[in-house]
């Protein structure tokens, strides 16, 4: 790969590796053990599960309904970059004021922590649709790969580190573990703000024109092209049936990656080996992914991904059973295994069967059915387990995503389209 591209591709994952802080320190590890034993010990275990898994389905909901006009306007011109720049930027100052908000005031913490995950979801529906100004159709199996895996690679390290405060803060001359996780939120918002900016400074996003009509004309404009790219779609059988597939499965995906903390706390198990756990799936995800990467294009997307959703489903039979910090440990690298690889070959095989020049406006369909995940499947969890007066059950309910987005996957036409 020549100099120049290289350097677009590792600037382009680089922000893989920013954002994905957030994901792992404060989404899947900290601020659920934080938020119910700080901010929120006033309320049940099960009341304090809701309010996170409605948190993140709010947070999702606005995604849902506000990613395919998003995408679709920032491809009337050059705007990717701009719409991306503005959600970090919203994701980074929400995360870092979590660390001001003093101890019991979850009404606060919960919305700043909405903010935030609107910040890290809506600036990925541009962060992906960029993939196609890095690199071409047949490599980006391989660069999609790399941007997870640089992901999970630079969110473990700073969790790492993350981790190292809280288990020993007296290191860091900090004075408690609680004192210790909100230093971490404000690491992981200067963390995401600095290793964002190589993307702006040398990426330069494909695009088809210039916004040269007001506001009010584009924004017609817009909603002109949501309604051309649902009538595409439903030309295009093969982008249909996927992105239902991809809507239920990576439901069960996401929800496992931001429920999971609350599961296992409210299930009995120690928080440090939850919390040390969770470096494990990093790890181990960070050489999966690149594995599954190799192994899409020999064996094809399909039977890949079905090896992943299959151990998903696994995973979720095994969690109902699981009472052990051991077995934690266990379902922690085993999600590592598929978790990355999942997301990459997903988001790959997407951008290869979409229209050219409408890249920003099918991701942000594609970013639709994904973060509708985090309105699903968070409140589905969280709300079953409430319901029934049993977290077992709520985890069990992922069945109901994994099972069927794995019959949908195998409907998907194997005949490639013409792009």
């Amino acid at each position: 790969m020549h100099y120049l591209k290289r350097k677009k591709v590792i600037s382009w994952a680089l922000y893989d590796w920013a954002n994905s802080a957030f994901a792992t320190t404060v989404m899947a590890g900290f601020f659920p053990l934080f938020f119910k034993s700080f901010w929120a010990a006033d309320l049940s275990p099960a009341e304090s599960t809701a309010v996170i898994g409605t948190t993140n389905s709010l947070a999702g909901l606005f995604i849902m309904l506000s990613a395919p006009i998003l995408g679709a306007y920032s491809d009337l011109g050059k705007l990717k970059k701009k719409f991306l720049a503005f959600f970090a930027l919203l994701g980074v100052l929400s995360t870092g004021y979590l660390y001001f908000i003093p101890q019991g005031d979850w009404v606060i913490a919960a919305s700043l922590y909405a903010l935030a995950v609107v910040g890290f979801s809506g600036g990925n529906i541009f962060y992906d649709s960029l993939i196609v100004s890095v690199s071409k159709q047949e490599q980006r199996h391989k660069v999609s790969s790399l941007g997870f895996s640089m992901g999970y690679l630079g969110g473990g390290l700073l969790f790492v580190v993350n981790v190292l405060m809280y288990l020993n803060p007296a290191w860091f001359g900090l004075s408690s573990q609680s004192e210790a996780i909100l230093w971490s939120f404000l690491s992981v918002a200067i963390w995401w703000a600095v290793f964002s900016l190589p993307l702006f400074m040398s990426v330069e996003e494909k695009s088809n024109t210039e916004i040269s009509k007001g506001l009010f004309e584009n924004i017609t404009e817009a909603f002109k092209a949501v309604a051309s790219t649902l009538r595409e779609i439903k030309k295009h059988k093969r982008v249909a049936i996927f992105l239902i597939a991809y809507w239920l499965y990576i439901d069960g995906v996401d929800t496992i990656v931001r429920m999971a903390i609350a599961y296992g706390s409210d299930i009995g198990l120690d928080a440090s080996s939850m919390i040390t756990a969770l470096l494990l799936t990093q790890f181990v995800g960070f050489p999966a992914t690149l594995v599954f990467g190799i192994y899409a294009d020999k064996i094809g997307f399909k039977k890949i991904l079905t090896i992943g959703i299959s151990i998903y489903i696994l995973v979720t039979f095994y969690a109902y059973y699981m009472s052990t910090a051991l077995e934690f440990y266990i379902l922690a690298g085993t999600v590592g295994l598929v978790q990355g690889g999942i997301q990459a070959i997903s988001r790959s095989f997407f951008s290869n069967i979409i229209p050219m020049n409408k890249e920003a406006q099918f991701f942000g369909f594609y970013n639709l059915v994904g973060k509708s995940a985090v309105f699903l499947g968070p409140v589905l969890v969280s709300w079953v387990a409430l319901f029934f007066g049993n977290p077992r059950y709520g985890i069990l309910s992922l069945l109901f995503l994994f099972v069927p987005g794995l019959v949908l996957l195998w409907m998907v036409p194997d005949k490639e389209l013409t792009r």
